[in-house]
C-alpha cells in the first residue's frame, strides 16, 4: 500500500506530493502537530500543522543560507539569538564558526527538538552543545523581555500563521533591533516573493522602518513553495556585500554543499519583479 502526503498551497492552488514510506513521529502539542515522516526519495521530513519545515534531501540550503551570510558579514559575531528553528539545523551551522561564544535558542515548543534530536539527529545534534542554551518559550515575548545583547539574531520561523504570525510584526522587529549591538544583523527567512509576495513586500516596509540597511537575498529550495525562497538581511551598520568578510572565509577552510564565496554575492543580485516588488525600481 502505499502512502502519499500532499502539502497543497492554497494561495496559488498547487500542492507538491511525496511518496510517504512511514509515519516515525505524530504528537500534538500545545501549539500544533509535530510529525516526521519518512520518504522514498527526499529522506526524512518535518511537518507542522501540515506544512514541510524541512528534508534531509535540501535542508542544508536553507540552514547555511540563513546562518552563513550574516556571519561572513559581522566584523565579530560572538553572541547569537535564534528565534525559531527548533530542529537545530540554524544552530548547527553557526557552530561551525570558533569564534561564536555563545547561542541562545528560543523556540516555542520544545517538541520540534524532541522529535529531530530523536529521529534527524544530523540536524539537532548540535542543540547539545555546550555553547547552546535552548529556552521553550515565546519568542515574541522574549525579545521584548529581554536585557541582553547579541551581534546576530536569526529569526528561523514558521510561516506567518498560527504561532509564527507574531514574529512577523513592526513590534517585534524593533524588539530584535533593541537587541542588537551596535554592528548588529537580523536576518530573517522571508518566504516566496513568487507566491507570496504580499507578506514580502510587508516584510521590507517594515523593517525598513527601523534598520538603516535591509537587504534581500535568495536560495532555490526545491521542496518549499514554488522553489524560490528569499531571506531578509537588516542591518545597523555591515553592508552585505562591501562588508563581506573574503579573508575570513577562506581562513576558516569550511565546507559547504550550497553556499560559496560566489554565491554570497550572486544570492543578492534579484529578478526585476522582485526588485520592483521591493521598490528598488
Amino acid at each position: 500500500m502505499s502512502i502519499t502526503y500532499t502539502e497543497r498551497y492554497g494561495e496559488v492552488g498547487a500542492s507538491l506530493s511525496f511518496d510517504i514510506t512511514e509515519v516515525l513521529f505524530s504528537k500534538r502539542s500545545p501549539f500544533q502537530r509535530v510529525e516526521v515522516v519518512q520518504t522514498a526519495h527526499f529522506g526524512k521530513l518535518l511537518v507542522i500543522d501540515g506544512f514541510v519545515m524541512l528534508t534531509e534531501r535540501d535542508e542544508f540550503v536553507y540552514h547555511e543560507m540563513m546562518s552563513h551570510v550574516p556571519l561572513f558579514v559581522h566584523p565579530e559575531p560572538k553572541r547569537v539569538l535564534v528565534i525559531g528553528g527548533g530542529d537545530g539545523g540554524t544552530v548547527r551551522e553557526c557552530l561551525r564558526h570558533s569564534r561564536i561564544e555563545h547561542i541562545d535558542l528560543v523556540d516555542i515548543d520544545e517538541l520540534v527538538s524532541e522529535a529531530c534530536l530523536e529521529h534527524i539527529p544530523a540536524v539537532a545534534e548540535g542543540l547539545k552543545s555546550p555553547r547552546v542554551t535552548c529556552r521553550y518559550e515565546d519568542g515574541v515575548a522574549f525579545v521584548e523581555e529581554c536585557r541582553e545583547q547579541y551581534d546576530i539574531i536569526l529569526v528561523d520561523s514558521t510561516d506567518p500563521i498560527s504561532v509564527g504570525e507574531g514574529l512577523f510584526t513592526e513590534s517585534f522587529y524593533r524588539n530584535c533591533f533593541n537587541l542588537l549591538g551596535e554592528k548588529g544583523i537580523l536576518v530573517a527567512q522571508s518566504e516566496s516573493p513568487a507566491w507570496q509576495s504580499s507578506v514580502v513586500k510587508r516584510i521590507n516596509q517594515k523593517l525598513k522602518k527601523i534598520f538603516p540597511l535591509v537587504h534581500f537575498y535568495q536560495a532555490f529550495i526545491p521542496t518549499y513553495p514554488s522553489g524560490f525562497w528569499t531571506f531578509c538581511m537588516a542591518s545597523k551598520g555591515p553592508h552585505p556585500l562591501n562588508d563581506f568578510r573574503e579573508a575570513r572565509y577562506r581562513k576558516a577552510n569550511l565546507s559547504f554543499r550550497y553556499y560559496n564565496e560566489e554565491l554570497h554575492r550572486g544570492a543578492f543580485a534579484l529578478p526585476t519583479y522582485v526588485k520592483e516588488l521591493l521598490n528598488e525600481i
